[in-house]
């Protein structure tokens, strides 16, 4: 059998497919990208970098190669004010400003020196999908028909790409019903205006530090035109007939025009050819939002397509990439096409914008639009930075936080019973800042809850609370009742990746003295509950989903006090064992994670002279951390733990070894 001549094929040379390109040589993938220009553009469509994508060029070393980037203003929602440095607790919080062709140009550097390969002049013309591999046949510049072969191709090469086209992927949507026209002119000196309102349209005048103005207009009664790239006369005339203005004048440097189509690739993956950037959603490129999200789908594929290719990841997780990044297109775009109403409404739309400007002066709902913007609202890729090592933005006060950036639990769901205090709320925590989207379940106190759910969004994680008591007749449904209805109003279904049984209810008295009220509590809330949770989620809970039952130390030593809780839990210990054989067949693990000593925030954790004789139990000199717990959970919940099930994990801190 022929060797491949690479790993991945990425077709497309703009930022999407370069960053793509970077991140699949870094995670050891051979790659070559195929480009039909001949050499790299000189116009730059986008000039927009938000909070995100910030921190993402951050991660990989790339900020300092654009030099300090300009602040580039606070931003705006449809044309409504809105300053993105209340996007949350990021250092690079706001929107700034690099070109295209400059963020282009860095991300070659980048690529090309860790080794991809970007051939020129070469379009695609035929791609034909093996059982192990892609052929792709290439026209070159100077008319030469070639055929490259890789185990995958990725499109990156925009709205009319072609790999979408020769591959048969779906692009449901809308069509154009709104056009705005771009050009960049030299030679003229306009009264700068932001999204400026007339009666016959909307008009934008900017001019950069090169001399460069840049105008963008939109008439109401102008239905969009057949060409992308409009004639100046055309512009001129446009700009005139909405602002009263004259720019015939002017030299015109480049001219484009856009529209509002929407339409979004149906699946992201198609068997080995993969889409990313324009190529999988066309949107207005309103606010910088279309470049912003392409850079996130390619941060999102980079590692997964290269730790598959290498060895170090199943289908499972190239499966991700659609699961993780479909929904975060689809609610950007829909906020887009909220955008241009606002923006390119007519009269009709005076009372909306009233309303929306009302509603901007809600800090909440500030907070709520910028984050969204900014992709810093928990829906994009990521891996967890430490606390305090995250470099300042410019002219930005560094902090020390620890936030979401891209996790092995992205685009997945978690339930975390018992979770609002104590090692239920550290397993939140933790679950939502690698990705997950975390339903908070307290049995009667809302607001510790809505406390832990704070903490979640602090962090730019995602979470939800979701209040029933257990131990009860009807609690299960209850719960799911609740979990469902507020999963389909995040992600459009009821699915449920990751469930983790942690509520219960201690003894904490002699045995003489347990009553059976007592003991029947005890095993209502501690057995009972989980076992039929368990039941109930087997309807949401998808092939390869994980459940993480919490036990406890005391089921391996003796404390006669707590002899009823510690039955309780040896009762979970046979639900993992039993239900780990009976769920094997469809990939879903469940296991047990056994806590010793751990402060949970009691009383006696204040005591220092019994926090030391507790220290004593551990061969660590310490009791535990709920964190310590949490991190053994979230290791159950992920990928990393799909060759174990029916375990008892031991987190007690050596306390059981003698």
């Amino acid at each position: 059998m022929a060797a491949l001549d690479t790993d991945v094929l990425v077709v497309g040379a703009g930022p999407v497919g370069l960053l793509l390109a970077g991140e699949l040589r870094t995670g050891g993938a051979r790659v070559t990208v195929l480009e039909r220009l001949t050499e790299p553009t000189a116009e730059s469509r986008a000039s927009i970098l938000h909070a995100r994508t910030m921190e993402l060029l951050h991660e990989r070393g790339l900020v300092e190669r654009f030099g300090p980037p300009p602040d580039a203003g606070p931003g705006h929602f449809g044309g409504i004010p809105l300053d993105l440095t209340e996007a949350g607790d990021s250092p690079y919080a706001g929107q700034w400003k690099a070109p295209q062709t400059r963020v282009e140009a860095v991300l070659a550097d980048w690529a090309t020196g860790l080794g991809a390969e970007v051939r020129r002049g070469h379009t695609v013309t035929g791609l034909v999908e093996a059982p192990d591999r892609v052929h792709v046949v290439v026209t070159t510049s100077a008319g030469e028909r070639l055929r490259l072969s890789a185990a995958y191709v990725v499109g990156c090469d925009g709205e009319e790409s072609a790999v979408r086209r020769l591959a048969g992927f779906a692009f449901p949507g809308a069509g154009p019903t709104k056009e705005l026209l771009r050009a960049d002119l030299a030679g003229i000196d306009l009264r700068e205006r932001r999204f400026e309102r007339h009666a016959a349209g909307v008009a934008n005048a900017r001019r950069g530090p090169d001399g460069i103005t840049r105008i963008m207009v939109h008439a109401f009664d102008r239905a969009p035109g057949a060409s992308r790239t409009p004639a100046f006369e055309e512009v001129c005339a446009v700009w005139a007939r909405v602002t009263g203005e004259d720019v015939s004048g002017a030299e015109p440097v480049w001219l484009n025009a856009f529209h509002n189509a929407r339409r979004q690739a149906a699946r992201y993956r198609v068997g080995r050819v993969l889409l990313a950037g324009d190529a999988a959603h066309v949107q207005l490129p309103v606010g910088g939002q279309a470049l912003n999200l392409g850079l996130q789908d390619a941060a999102d594929l980079g590692g997964k397509l290269a730790a598959h290719l290498t060895g170090r990841g199943g289908e499972e997780l190239l499966d991700t990439y659609h699961a993780v990044r479909h929904p975060v297109g689809a609610r950007v775009l829909g906020h887009i096409e909220a955008q241009a109403q606002l923006l390119f409404g007519g009269p009709e739309v005076d009372g909306v914008r009233t309303v929306f400007r009302e509603l901007l002066g809600i800090p909440s709902a500030r907070r709520h639009l910028a984050a969204l913007i900014s992709g810093l609202d928990g829906g994009g890729p990521a891996v967890t930075e430490p606390v305090g090592q995250a470099a300042p933005g410019p002219n930005r006060q560094h902090t020390t936080h620890r936030r979401t950036t891209m996790g092995k639990l992205t685009g997945k769901t978690a339930l975390v019973t018992g979770s609002s205090r104590g090692i239920g709320r550290a397993t939140a925590i933790r679950l939502a800042r690698e990705g997950a989207l975390v339903a908070v379940h307290c049995s009667s106190n809302r607001e510790a809850a809505d406390e832990t759910v704070t903490a979640i969004e602090k962090e730019g994680g995602r979470g939800f609370s979701v209040l029933a008591e257990l131990g009860v007749p009807g609690d299960v449904h209850k719960v799911f009742l609740a979990l469902e209805r507020e999963l389909k109003e995040r992600t459009g279904t009821g699915t449920l990746d990751i469930l983790v049984n942690n509520a219960g209810v201690m003894g904490g008295v002699a045995p003489e003295n347990l009553t059976p009220e007592a003991f029947d509590r005890l095993f209502a809330v501690n057995a009972k509950a989980p076992y039929f949770l368990v039941q109930r989620a087997l309807e949401n809970l998808p092939d390869g989903g994980r459940i993480i039952n919490i036990s406890s130390g005391l089921t391996r030593v003796a404390n006669p006090q707590e002899v009823a809780y510690a039955m309780t839990k040896g009762a979970i210990d046979q639900l993992t064992l039993h239900f780990a054989k009976h769920l094997g067949p469809r990939g879903i693990t469940v296991n047990s994670v056994g806590p010793g000593i751990t402060d949970n925030g009691a009383p006696v954790f204040d005591d220092p002279e019994a926090v030391a004789a507790m220290a004593d139990y551990s061969v660590f000199g310490r009791v535990g951390e709920t964190r310590d717990v949490a991190d053994v959970v979230a290791f159950l919940a992920s990928d990393d733990s799909r060759w174990i099930t029916g375990s008892y994990l031991d987190a007690s801190g050596g306390t059981l070894l003698g």
